[in-house]
């Protein structure tokens, strides 16, 4: 199986499966002399984690992180720190329930990889996926909190759930800090407030539910990205389009700028009270011709609904015969929810990429 790894200068490549032993990740490129402890990764795991509200899947993950190779305890400093050797990551599976998929190991689940998988290497782990499953997604975090080291305190990712099912936030009400308040990720306390309620519904119903998810990453410099191959927005397009159930992106105004007037989607420049550079509007999210602008890059994903779900759906088997599928097991009833954490780990792997790049062909 290829394609497991992602990045070019600060590079990550994913191993493990579902309901394998453990998963992780190697990652190769991070600069030496960085510290790094296990203590630095273990927060944003642990906002991704299953089975932290009803709202989510009920199975039990720890999720403890251990580093295995890449650091070193520097006597001089007094702490540990990279050494720009590659970074080894191991996350135990501890809650496996395999026979949960017992009866569906010869079905192709409908809205899943279980069909595609078959089709193209003629075997496939049916237990919850396999390599398929948003799992995998917990590697994918632990590398972003590495690669947020790289990037410094001077940029701050950030993530939100804008969106589930057909109802909205306010914008007008969006507030960062009410973020870590609910079970949402949401910036506006009363449309989480309603979620409740919709959530309680779609799961006594047994069925399911897509989000939108934002992220911004603020205090990127200009400069960042390259014409024609090396877009940066293009390449997090890419980032976000490899998250599970991911079926859209969006940069700025996305689907919306093809309403606009070519006056009013322009963003206006002019010089701020520190002689700098500045915009009057972000429309293109903080990209212009591929290179950052050094507004904040904002990205937006569409996730469909979780495919596993109580009611019965008309699929085919192995064998190519009729067959009705109901998905047992825990499962996301929105598996938006937790692609936020998700999605703030993709966007710092490619902005991390991005400025290790930036620097070996500028020299800044």
């Amino acid at each position: 199986m290829s394609h497991n790894s992602f990045g070019h200068v600060f590079r990550v490549t994913t191993w493990g499966e579902s309901h394998g032993p453990a998963l992780g990740c190697v990652v190769d490129g991070c600069p030496p002399g960085i510290p790094l402890t296990e203590a630095d990764i273990q927060p944003f795991l642990d906002r991704r984690k299953p089975g932290q509200s009803r709202h989510v899947t009920q199975r039990r993950e720890d999720d403890q992180v251990r580093i295995l190779s890449g650091v070193f305890e520097d006597e001089r400093t007094g702490g540990q720190v990279t050494t720009g050797a590659p970074i080894s990551l191991m996350i135990e599976n501890t809650d496996q329930r395999s026979k949960d998929y017992s009866d569906i190991r010869d079905s192709w689940r409908p809205g899943h990889a279980d069909f595609t998988y078959d089709a193209k290497y003629g075997v496939r782990d049916y237990r919850g996926g396999g390599r398929s499953s948003a799992r995998e997604t917990a590697a994918r975090v632990a590398a972003g909190a590495i690669a947020r080291k790289v990037l410094g305190d001077t940029i701050q990712i950030r993530g939100a759930l804008v969106q589930i099912g057909p109802r909205a936030i306010d914008r007008a009400r969006w507030d960062w800090d009410e973020v870590v308040r609910n079970d949402f990720f949401c910036p506006d306390a009363e449309t989480a407030s309603l979620w409740e309620g919709d959530m309680d519904a779609v799961r006594k119903a047994g069925s399911s539910v897509g989000a939108l998810v934002e992220v911004v990453a603020s205090g990127v410099p200009a400069g960042w990205g390259a014409p024609v191959y090396g877009k940066l927005d293009g390449e997090l397009a890419h980032a976000m389009m490899s998250i599970n159930a991911a079926k859209s992106v969006e940069i700025g105004a996305g689907l919306e700028a093809a309403s606009l007037r070519g006056e009013d989607a322009a963003d206006e420049m002019y010089l701020d009270e520190a002689g700098q550079p500045a915009f009057r509007t972000n429309h293109n999210g903080g990209v212009l011709g591929g290179i950052s602008t050094g507004q904040d890059v904002v990205v937006r994903m569409a996730i469909k609904p979780t495919s596993s779900i109580r009611i019965a759906r008309q699929s085919l088997n192995r064998d190519l015969e009729p067959v009705e599928v109901i998905t047992k097991g825990r499962h996301d009833p929105c598996v938006g929810i937790r692609a936020v954490p998700v999605a703030e780990a993709m966007m710092a792997l490619v902005l991390a990429d991005q400025m290790l790049r930036h620097r070996a062909q500028t020299g800044r």
